[in-house]
């Protein structure tokens, strides 16, 4: 059993891709070719943006939010400890400080009650993670943030195709940043991400800085990095996108059904969807102070699962330098501490689901 299907997807869909592919080696438009203005044009429409423009990776579209929000050396940009370590590094590689607020004990998001008291005089953005499929409380981040005049950057890499009060991820803030990395929810076959935003002067500046800071040839006012998306994957992404909002109804079904499976368990809690979300379900997440014995039980029946963010940032060694100890971020740490990912793809079918939960069930006690 794979832990994240792409097989089964590409059987469904890899004549239509290939094809895809095949125009683009065609007319030989390897890089912001037309795929890449077709792509960008169906994604905005899809979250309701007025704008999506296309990059290399999550981690670049992170970093470039960042360049064009103006974060620099002595700034300070609040984001949780619990998430990949993406999030807090583009911050540090800009010479600004991550600052850690913790996450609440029930959607493993951002604590906007927090919020608040972690802002200072060199506070310059706000990054909420929008963890495991769903978001965080964008409204009440964004009434602090505009109290504040700060601008809000919602990391969106695993939630993209899930909704906040009806509207759709990477539409809920200043910028919206995403993550086309093989494994998300909407993944194409290599790296790849997008930023989001309804602010034309910011789009402006994302366009920029992907092409080092050009405005037209020859003509560099900003700096800026290497961060274009290659025109074949905007090309196979054009394709998954076709599947894709059947893919997130199967994944709501299926998180659904991993819900009710363990629903009798005691010492499990399984994902709790916040009251104004859905969830896409990048990964279907449950806590466990047995995590090691449930761990070898699906091993025991050959399916594998992953702990992800088991050490949170604060705890990182790259990280030393901020000062954290154990014990300053007590929902993360136990978060990290007990979380256990199982297979999850739309891909899933029901008797391979059901042989997870039954292992699951065998190895807690």
């Amino acid at each position: 059993m794979q832990f994240i299907d792409l097989k089964s997807r590409h059987q469904l869909i890899g004549d239509n891709i290939n094809a895809r592919i095949q125009k683009v080696m065609e007319h030989g438009q390897f890089i912001l070719g037309p795929e890449v203005r077709e792509v960008e044009e169906k994604l905005a429409q899809y979250t309701g943006s007025k704008h999506c423009v296309t990059v290399s990776s999550g981690t670049d579209s992170l970093l470039i939010a960042l360049m064009a929000s103006g974060i620099g050396a002595g700034d300070e940009v609040i984001t949780v400890p619990y998430t990949w370590i993406s999030t807090a590094e583009v911050i540090s590689l800009l010479g600004a400080k991550p600052v850690f607020v913790d996450i609440r004990p029930d959607t493993w998001n951002m604590n906007e009650t927090l919020l608040e008291s972690a802002i200072t005089d060199k506070t310059k953005a706000i990054m909420p993670v929008s963890i495991y499929g769903q978001c965080p409380d964008m409204d009440a981040i964004n009434e602090v943030a505009k109290k504040y005049n700060l601008p809000v950057i919602e990391d969106a890499a695993q939630s993209f195709g899930a909704t906040y009060k009806s509207k759709k991820s990477c539409n809920l803030s200043t910028i919206g940043s995403t993550s086309f990395f093989p494994s998300k929810p909407l993944g194409c076959y290599g790296d790849g991400g997008a930023l989001f935003t309804n602010d034309d002067e910011l789009a402006e500046k994302f366009r920029w800085i992907r092409v080092h800071g050009q405005e037209r040839k020859h003509h560099h006012p900003i700096l800026g990095i290497n961060g274009r998306m290659d025109t074949l994957q905007a090309a196979i992404l054009l394709e998954i996108l076709e599947v894709f909002p059947d893919e997130v109804q199967k994944r709501e079904n299926l998180g659904q059904t991993y819900s009710e499976g363990f629903a009798h368990l005691e010492g499990l809690e399984t994902p709790r969807i916040g009251e104004h979300n859905t969830s896409v379900y990048a990964q279907y997440t449950i806590l466990s102070e047995q995590r090691e014995e449930i761990q070898k039980s699906l091993k025991e029946n050959d399916i594998p699962s992953v702990s992800y963010y088991s050490v949170p940032l604060h705890l990182q060694p790259v990280f030393n330098h901020l000062g954290h100890n154990k014990g300053d971020f007590p929902v993360a740490e136990k978060v990290a501490n007990e979380c256990l990912s199982l297979p999850m793809s739309p891909y899933l079918n029901a008797s391979d689901q059901q042989r997870i939960i039954d292992a699951l069930c065998e190895g807690i006690h």
